[in-house]
């Protein structure tokens, strides 16, 4: 099963048939390593960030948390993306934990009473929707080719992020050495906002599943969740690479066991006197 079936699964129409579908109009590639990896060779992470409750600290300590950020953004030198995600609050955990509790009572009176406060809080945060916020720093870093593109051309990678075989191996080849340029970043981004009094996280590759699968699918993502990721099998392009250099084998030996071996005509010897 392909890693996008689960981020963004795509309607099959006339195009899909063909060989496209919503999945060939996502600019991303793979998700490896914590990174996210674009189709033209760009990685990006996610900074998993918390907040502040700016209004109830004191004027000091505002002054600080202000010349702290301010230090922060001055001290840039590369773009980064703020992310700010707003989403309907999601308790299931703790009421699956609490409807467990209560299954385990041996009281009946503490059973029924657990089992009650289980529904009461699920039946408030369906009736009150009640959100909560996420906030994200995305760091980016994009190879030397990717920058001399002109407007236009990434205007239209844009609109039709293609991806090819030749593309697979080139991002395979360039991995390692953005991985490593796009986490120094990172570092930096890390203590700045650490500076600032804030608790700082980089997602793994299941965050980073999550956080796409849920961006994409909002509705779905909270009646179908992803459980156990680490035990399901996610082709990667390394493996679909190689799947696909096994399926040419196969059609060119299966292409050359049909073709018709040519027959020795026999040469007519001439009578010797």
């Amino acid at each position: 099963m392909g890693l996008f079936d689960f981020i963004a699964p795509g309607k099959k129409t006339k195009e899909a048939q063909s060989g496209s579908s919503t999945q060939t109009h996502l600019r991303i590639g793979e998700i490896r390593d914590g990174v996210v990896v674009l189709k033209n060779g760009g990685v990006r992470a996610a900074l998993k960030t918390t907040s502040i409750n700016f209004n109830l600290k004191s004027e000091q300590e505002q002054n600080a948390i202000i010349y702290s950020y301010q230090g922060f953004l001055n001290s840039l030198e590369f773009p980064i993306q703020i992310l700010a995600r707003s989403k309907k609050l999601d308790i299931d955990n703790y009421i699956e934990q609490v409807t467990a509790l209560g299954e385990k009572q041996e009281n009946r009176l503490l059973q029924e009473q657990t089992l009650e406060y289980a529904q009461y809080i699920k039946r408030l945060v369906e009736y009150a929707d009640i959100m909560e916020k996420e906030f994200y720093v995305i760091v980016p870093y994009d190879p030397g080719r990717t920058q001399g593109a002109g407007k236009f051309q990434s205007f239209f990678q844009r609109l039709s992020p293609k991806d090819s075989y030749s593309d697979i191996k080139r991002r395979r080849s360039e991995f390692n050495n953005l991985k490593k340029s796009l986490l120094q970043r990172v570092n930096v981004i890390q203590a700045g906002l650490e500076g600032c009094g804030l608790s700082v996280e980089m997602l793994d590759t299941i965050g980073l599943i999550n956080l796409f699968y849920e961006s994409y699918n909002p509705k779905t993502a909270r009646e179908q969740k992803l459980k156990d990721l680490e035990g399901t099998s996610i082709e990667t392009d390394e493996e679909r690479m190689q799947n696909e250099e096994i399926q040419r084998e196969i059609e060119e030996k299966e292409m050359a066991k049909s073709k018709p071996k040519a027959k020795a005509t026999p040469t007519a010897k001439s009578p010797q006197g």
